[in-house]
């Protein structure tokens, strides 16, 4: 149980005012202002997992959960069960909640992945038979019904009708005596109807006086018509309330029979509300969910690690004195506490609703052997706001909440945590600052009772509960340890209670300037040093946590800085010792290197992220560049495929000629001289290739480059037989061969292999040329209608048409097209034979013939 000291040392309710500002609900509002620390890991984890499973809701679109209707009852219930009648509003209340508790469990029912709150969703029990009677007889303004029962209905039509009646003798009454009345109008006085009469004139109008205006000009008479009236309308008044009550009475006692499952409700809508509110702050925060770092295996470890002086280890008779030191047990973590960009959420709320300083994040990145871990550091440089920053996100994370860091977000589960922070200074109490200090941590005084002490030490005369010592999984915040008195004393008392501490407790964190404190991290592992930076340059601290290196006070430069006389500073500055100063300036040095190794880091961050948006942008434009390769290919394809249909179907074309007029060998060669010239349309093979440029020839008075030499010269004569050429640059002359030179534009010269291999080139070329002018031979995939592929079917049955299409189909293979005869007639052989065609495996396509070979009465196929 962590005490509420503790919590208000550091701040936590006003971390549960933030929180409540996100909750939907007043129950959610109430159960976040007293949110409550659990007190096992199982129970942290079950709040985790809900606040998880509502983040994912709430980040889904149209996913967030709705609260909608649902209000607080429990006081309402309460009364309910105590046998009290509720009222219309109240009923209301119960039904909106129900109907509310009904649509949010039916949005977790149909969320995926959410069984923690799927769970809790179960357990509602929404009652829609309560909620449609209360609607039934309820109706929106909390008044019961009319349709509530008959009776009720019969008694009001009785009052209805019995009002008619008096507002018509009334109104008679108004415009017959209008002289004597104040004004036309019908009110009530104690139930009854009157009318308004000049107090002057009362008599004009007998009848039984009920009221005055307060300047008692106005007199509010009943008249001695309406009298009976206004008796019976009373009469049905109480008959109508009465039965009013026996109505809400039955819906009360609906209502209290169920009490249990709507106090569960209550519980369970609570629960979700204030997991969503957890949820919503955690993403206002930019927190991410903790991980629970477990503990190792124990490791045996002396109580005290202090190390003798040799003087002290020869004496064999102290040592006999002192009794034996025995051993305590110490898990270590298993990995490192992490907790990067760590903020303080309260400063972050001040940051961004109350115009506060930006928030400077600190790394907290523990070792799993360090158990006590010294800040040192200037006055007013961040060290206790790093104390309360731990500690509240050590307390959000037992709470279920998200921690203001960035992942990964791993620390221990503590079981306490006990903090000692600020100045508890009290006339009141006539505690000084050392005393209100050691008020929290008990020592051998009758004066300050243990009670209200949070750190048991050893040897106290006070007896200490077992649950309260030793405190093996607690997280222990100091600040300003041993200060307030004496330094050589103090330091001697903080460096007993920290090594104390690093032997009971799993971390203690504490804020010091008592130089000793720094050398304890390397006496003993167990400790590690950590600094708040101060920036020599504008002489201001920066709020930024520094691991490894002690800190330096810099109380005079912050006294100078704060206003105090230069004089007086610059005294005070001649009294400090001289190994000071050297300790200093070496911490400055360290600092100063630090600060150049986190800036080389910065950059090798920046050039990392540059780089990897390079890639990223390089990555993009090659799967565009591939994109638009697979797109040329398929336009590529798409205009093969149109030119070998234009030439098929001029190829067609030139069969048909030869078909239709006479196969002369005049004939047959003009078929082929076309098929050559359809070839050398659409064939790549045979079109000319592009004639190469010319290459470049220096002649003499050219400038030309010298690669080798990295030079430009001018050409004095022309290359000659073994291709060597004289050139001159500045007052130097001398010869090159061919192939050492290039144009200014970086052209290469033609050599004589080159001119020989261009050559061979182009008589290949006009070899190729000649031998595609040569008649070509017959194509025999071009298929010519003969006797052996064209068969007659007219007069023949279907079926017997299917056996021998059949047959003709694999005779005529080799010639690639088949012309089928069947005639026109009906139509039905012809339809007989292309449903035969469409399904047989060799057919590719086919066709009516054309005029000229038959019309509608002959079908060309195509074969495969």
């Amino acid at each position: 149980m962590i005490q509420s000291e503790t919590l208000e040392l550091l701040e936590w309710p006003r971390l549960c005012q933030h929180l409540a500002t996100f909750a939907a609900t007043k129950l959610g509002v109430a159960a976040a202002l007293d949110l409550q620390i659990p007190a096992t890991q199982a129970q942290t984890a079950e709040l985790l997992a809900q606040t998880q499973e509502a983040y994912q809701l709430e980040s889904r679109a149209g996913g967030a959960l709705s609260f909608e209707g649902i209000q607080d009852i429990g006081s309402t219930l309460q009364r309910a069960e105590l046998q009290g009648l509720l009222g219309g509003e109240e009923l209301l209340a119960i039904a909106t909640t129900l109907a509310g508790a009904r649509q949010l469990r039916r949005i977790i029912d149909s969320a995926p992945d959410v069984p923690t709150l799927k769970e809790l969703a179960s357990q509602l029990r929404t009652y829609p038979e309560i909620e449609q009677e209360i609607h039934r007889c309820i109706d929106d303004r909390a008044q019961v019904a009319d349709r509530a029962t008959p009776k009720l209905a019969g008694i009001r039509v009785q009052m209805r009708q019995l009002r008619d009646r008096i507002y018509q003798i009334l109104q008679g009454i108004l415009q017959r005596q209008s002289n004597a009345v104040q004004e036309q109008v019908i009110t009530q006085r104690s139930s009854r109807f009157v009318i308004p009469v000049k107090a002057p004139q009362k008599d004009a109008i007998p009848g039984i006086v009920h009221d005055s205006s307060a300047s008692g000009a106005t007199l509010y008479v009943e008249p001695h018509n309406t009298v009976n009236l206004n008796n019976q309308m009373r009469q049905l008044l109480r008959q109508e309330q009465a039965e009013e009550e026996a109505v809400r009475r039955a819906l009360t006692e609906q209502v209290a029979a169920v009490k249990p499952d709507l106090d569960r409700l209550v519980v369970v809508v609570t629960t979700i509300d204030l997991a969503v509110a957890k949820a919503r702050y955690g993403y206002w925060l930019q927190a991410n969910p903790p991980k629970f770092i477990d503990l190792g295996e124990p490791e045996l470890a002396p109580k005290n690690t202090e190390k003798l002086d040799d003087e002290n280890s020869s004496d064999e008779n102290l040592d006999e004195e002192q009794p034996e030191k025995s051993q305590v047990l110490i898990r270590n973590l298993r990995s490192p506490i992490t907790l990067r960009q760590l903020r303080h959420p309260l400063l972050v709320w001040q940051q961004q609703h109350e115009q506060g300083f930006a928030v400077v994040p600190v790394d907290l990145t523990i070792s799993p052997q360090i158990r006590v871990v010294a800040i040192t550091g200037p006055n007013t440089g961040g060290k206790t706001v790093t104390l309360k920053t731990l500690g509240l996100a050590a307390l959000m994370a037992k709470a279920g909440m998200f921690v203001a860091a960035r992942e990964p977000v791993e620390l221990p589960w503590f079981d306490n945590i006990l903090a000692d922070i600020g100045d508890e200074q009290s006339l009141q109490q006539s505690l000084s600052t050392f005393s209100g200090h050691i008020r929290r941590i008990p020592i051998p005084n009758s004066q300050f009772p243990i009670p209200n002490s949070q750190f048991p030490i050893p040897n106290s005369q006070f007896p200490i509960p077992n649950s309260q010592f030793p405190i093996p999984k607690s997280l222990v915040l100091l600040d300003e340890v041993g200060a307030g008195t004496d330094p050589s004393e103090g330091s001697a008392l903080a460096i007993a209670l920290l090594q104390y501490l690093a032997q009971h407790s799993l971390l203690t964190v504490a804020t010091t300037h008592f130089g000793e404190l720094k050398a304890l991290k390397y006496q003993d592992a167990r400790f590690e040093n950590a600094s708040v930076e101060f920036d020599d340059s504008s002489m201001q601290p920066t709020y930024r946590l520094l691991w490894g290196i002690p800190g330096r006070s810099n109380a005079l430069t912050i006294a100078k800085r704060l206003g105090l006389l230069a004089s007086i500073v610059d005294e005070a500055q001649t009294y400090v010792g001289g190994a000071s100063q050297d300790v200093n300036q070496v911490i400055a040095g360290l600092e100063a290197q630090r600060r150049r190794q986190e800036t080389k880091a910065r950059e090798a961050t920046q050039l990392l992220h540059q780089t990897e948006k390079l890639h990223k942008e390089v990555s993009q434009k090659a799967a565009a560049l591939q994109e638009r390769e697979r797109d040329l290919k398929i336009a590529q394809e798409v205009a093969v495929n149109e030119a070998i249909g234009s030439a098929k179907s001029e190829i067609a074309q030139i069969i048909r000629r030869l078909q239709a007029g006479d196969q002369t060998a005049q004939n047959a060669q003009m078929a082929t001289e076309t098929l050559n010239q359809i070839s050398q349309k659409h064939l790549p093979s045979r079109k000319q290739p592009a004639k190469p440029k010319p290459g470049f020839m220096p002649k003499t008075g050219d400038r030309i480059r010298i690669p080798s030499l990295g030079q430009t010269a001018e050409v004095l004569s022309g290359p000659d037989a073994n291709e060597e050429l004289s050139v001159r640059f500045g007052i130097m002359k001398m010869t090159v061969k061919l192939t050492e030179i290039e144009s200014l534009d970086g052209q290469k010269p033609e050599t004589k292999a080159q001119l020989a291999k261009v050559a061979a080139q182009a008589a290949a070329t006009a070899k190729a040329k000649q031998a595609a002018s040569e008649p070509a031979k017959p194509n025999p995939e071009i298929a010519i209608r003969t006797a052996n592929n064209s068969i007659d079917l007219r007069g023949a049955r279907v079926s017997d048409a299917e056996i021998e299409i059949d047959r003709a189909l694999s005779k005529a293979v080799e010639y690639g097209a088949l012309w089928i005869i069947h005639g026109k007639g009906t139509g039905q052989l012809r339809r007989g034979v292309h449903e035969f065609l469409a399904t047989h495996p060799q057919v590719s396509r086919f066709e009516l013939a054309s005029q000229k070979e038959g019309g509608g009465g002959v079908t060309l196929v195509y074969l495969k």
